[in-house]
């Protein structure tokens, strides 16, 4: 991976080390509370996709945006689209975020970030470990049409970004 470093500790990625708009998104198994497991993008085959990592039950910016996303699965439903979310949470934590935000798309637990990290292009929190805010929005065919880095508390995918999105690359 290379890696190019500026002020103030911004780190900048380079363009080979994550998936380019438009091609395969990489092959990763989402474990689910209470058994079972799916494998991203192969999940989300035949509909647009949102792949949402998030960075932990701890952190109210992944909170809110779960939360909007729940609140917008019809709207995304409209338009084609599912989504998954994970994350490095344990699996007994992800399922009390299920329950408390009453979340009914696949949201999966014990991510390894380093080897999300290497295949997705994920930024890492060191210490404690942890993947920062990483999504997606995938086409029918498991493309990868937006990827959308952060590498702190802010910067992710809306609802309502990708519902506009998905409308404009349907129309065009």
């Amino acid at each position: 991976m290379r890696v190019v470093s500026i002020a103030y500790g911004m780190t900048l990625r380079s363009p080979d080390d994550r998936p380019e708009s438009r091609r395969p998104f990489p092959a990763l198994t989402v474990f689910l509370p209470g058994g079972g497991e799916i494998t991203v993008p192969d999940a989300l085959s035949g509909d647009f996709g949102v792949v949402l990592v998030y960075r932990g039950s701890w952190c109210p910016y992944c909170n809110a945006q779960l939360r909007a996303f729940q609140r917008n699965l019809d709207a995304l439903s409209e338009v084609g689209a599912r989504v998954v979310a994970f994350s490095v949470d344990d699996e007994a934590t992800t399922q009390v975020t299920i329950d408390k935000h009453h979340l009914t798309f696949p949201v999966g637990y014990g991510a390894d970030a380093r080897k999300v990290a290497q295949a997705v292009g994920a930024f890492v929190n060191p210490d404690p470990e942890y993947l920062q805010s990483t999504g997606f929005v995938l086409d029918p065919d498991g493309k990868v049409i937006v990827t959308v880095y952060s590498s702190g508390a802010i910067g992710r995918l809306v609802p309502e970004d990708v519902i506009g999105l998905i409308r404009y690359v349907r129309d065009h």
